[in-house]
């Protein structure tokens, strides 16, 4: 990429121009702050999808691993308000209203990378546990507003549930709320493992999102992927607990955000086809066996591989607003909350 300085009226910018086009140079007009090669302003969103990723003014990086579909599984359950706890939630609204704020974020969030990533497929799968028939109207008549592909899935609780060891690392009995959490991300994983041909990203139901969430994923996913020449996991979530720690880290840069290098999330992550079934015992054992913490195998996989996350937050965790696992610093979450209002 290389800077000129603009001079009115001169003869030769406009063939000067074409010439560059025609060579994949980018030129920097500095007086007025554009890209006169791609007709845009710097403020723009440069990269072009499955081909590079500009990051002013670090250059150009050439994208060796493109995106080509992505399937989104969110599992809800609304008949619970907290996994584990008994405190309310900020807000302290039903359950719902998370689940529902979380799917039409994600929503807009598709949307807004669709029209970017015009190459790439996009699906959303709900898999839901003893929601009410209400409820779950409710979620498919947010859906088919949208346009989107989508599909609603019952979970196999019996199938899935009778796999699970009924004591826990910590020698107490697992209960009905976690088995029916560990059945759901079984099932989920068993989804992506059969008709997902790319990416998939495991979502919560008490996630909710910024508009470009998906959109600075996948450009971070196909630029670090092309660089390190290695899938990844991505986490969309700044927890507050990653700032107790005082390991080292290491930072990338995305499209628009920070990334930093993390050996801990909880399960909500973004990650291909290939990690699924490397991994494949690894992350399934997590189903069977609940752990302590709940998310150890995981963290045993970012022992080997790259998972980063955000800096800013580009998903909010909805929980208790004292809970290390939650709300991300420096995001306004009234507003998150109130744009995604049904």
């Amino acid at each position: 990429m290389r800077e000129i300085k603009s001079k009115k009226n001169n003869p030769f910018k406009k063939i000067f121009i074409k010439i560059c086009r025609i060579f994949g140079v980018e030129l920097i007009d500095q007086s007025n702050f554009s890209i006169p090669t791609s007709n845009k302003s710097i403020n723009e969103t440069l990269s072009m999808p499955g081909k590079n990723s500009i990051t002013l003014p670090m250059g150009k990086v050439d994208i060796t691993r493109p995106v080509k579909s992505l399937n989104i599984i969110l599992r809800t359950c609304m008949s619970v308000n907290m996994l584990t706890q008994s405190k309310n939630r900020i807000f302290e609204k039903d359950k719902e209203q998370y689940t529902k704020r979380t799917l039409i974020s994600l929503i807009k969030s598709v949307d807004c990378a669709k029209d970017i990533f015009k190459e790439v497929k996009f699906k959303i799968h709900v898999i839901d546990h003893n929601s009410s028939k209400k409820q779950i109207n409710d979620i498919k008549t947010i859906l088919e507003r949208s346009n989107l592909s989508f599909e609603i899935l019952n979970l196999k609780f019996e199938e899935f549930s009778n796999l699970i060891e009924n004591t826990n690392e910590e020698k107490k009995e697992v209960t009905n709320n976690q088995k029916s959490n560990m059945s759901n991300i079984h099932q989920s994983l068993v989804l992506s493992k059969e008709i997902c041909e790319d990416l998939t990203y495991f979502v919560e139901d008490d996630y909710i999102h910024e508009k470009n969430s998906l959109t600075e994923m996948l450009f971070t996913y196909e630029k670090i992927a092309s660089l390190t020449k290695k899938e990844l996991i991505i986490c969309p979530t700044d927890y507050p607990f990653l700032y107790s720690q005082s390991e080292g880290t290491r930072i990338f840069l995305g499209d628009k955000k920070h990334w930093r290098q993390v050996d801990q999330t909880l399960c909500t992550f973004l990650t291909s086809k290939e990690i699924i079934e490397r991994y494949w015992d690894q992350i399934t054992s997590m189903c069977k066996f609940e752990h302590y913490p709940f998310e150890k195998p995981l963290h045993n996989i970012y022992k080997k591989e790259l998972c980063i996350s955000p800096i800013p937050s580009l998903a909010l965790h909805f929980t208790n607003v004292n809970s290390i696992y939650g709300l991300s610093p420096n995001v306004d979450w009234k507003r998150l909350w109130d744009e995604n209002s049904n």
